[in-house]
């Protein structure tokens, strides 16, 4: 299975648009990895200071003196309205948005995998009963469906989180059916029967690991899904955590500056869309090699 990766990886590296998407990917997870460690640190030795180490700028220091500067050598991206930073900001908010992203897709996998490979096994009413939650969700657009259950949790960043992740599963949970009724009539599931594997391990070494290729390639897209329905939500005001900043609310706050300001709101705009485009150039690579139009 390692090595099957790593031609996944080299086929990659080879499409520039695949390399392009992959060094976005990489660049987006590494900072926001190495950037949201540094903020924990701050935040438990309560020590502000330490969480802006690696920026140009504080990203909470209002200077109404450098109100609106346009980009210039001393901020490449320019000031918002307060005098802050923005490329400050935008890179002091890049961990949430992929703290949003891993555990709502990851917890997704999960919910959708269970759900979808015990309906597919089992079939029968079990089948229909997941089934039809399943279409009941699908029914409604998740925006509205996030907004519904985060509200009520004051629409903070994790009530968003939680709203995201009971919303999200659904899809996942068809692919894993949809895979699991491909592979459960194969001789390698039906010879576990006569083995007596137990169904825990049927469901996770011989299910859920032969059908999590196209899940991993559908998951590499959402990524950038769950990241744009986020910075819309934040672009509403629901799930900002005043002052720390979220690329959606600096995009609808800079709004105001239009159209004198206009690197107020493009910047945060651009860095969303940038992080979109990576995962789906990265997503969309992944799904033809594993789908088998690129042979490998």
């Amino acid at each position: 299975m390692v090595s099957k990766y790593k031609t996944i990886l080299k086929l990659i590296v080879k499409d520039p648009s695949g390399l392009l998407g992959l060094l976005i990917v990489l660049v987006f997870i590494s900072w926001s990895l190495i950037q949201g460690i540094i903020e924990l640190i701050s935040q438990y030795t309560r020590n502000p200071r330490l969480g802006y180490l690696l920026l140009p700028h504080n990203p909470f220091a209002v200077n109404p003196s450098e109100a609106l500067h346009p980009p210039n050598i001393n901020y490449i991206m320019g000031t918002n309205g307060a005098g802050e930073d923005v490329f400050s900001r935008i890179l002091y908010a890049l961990p949430r948005d992929a703290l949003v992203a891993i555990v709502v897709v990851f917890s997704s996998i999960l919910v959708g995998g269970i759900i979808g490979i015990i309906a597919g096994y089992i079939g029968g009413v079990v089948d229909e009963v997941f089934m039809r939650i399943t279409d009941a969700f699908l029914s409604l657009p998740p925006l509205i469906l996030v907004i519904a259950i985060s509200v009520p949790l004051k629409a903070s960043y994790l009530g968003v989180i939680l709203g995201l992740s009971l919303v999200w599963w659904p899809t996942y949970a068809r692919l894993f059916r949809a895979q699991t009724l491909e592979v459960k009539n194969t001789d390698y599931i039906i010879s576990t029967t006569i083995y007596k594997v137990s169904r825990f391990r049927l469901f996770y070494k011989y299910i859920f690991l032969n059908v999590i290729d196209p899940i991993i390639a559908y998951a590499t897209l959402d990524f950038g899904n769950v990241i744009l329905t986020y910075s819309t939500l934040a672009f509403i005001g629901i799930g900002i955590t005043p002052p720390i900043p979220e690329l959606g609310e600096m995009a609808s706050n800079g709004l105001s500056g239009l159209p004198e300001a206009w690197w107020w709101p493009l910047f945060p705009g651009l860095t969303i869309l940038l992080i979109v485009i990576g995962f789906s150039l990265l997503g969309d690579r992944i799904q033809e090699i594993i789908m088998g139009e690129v042979m490998y």
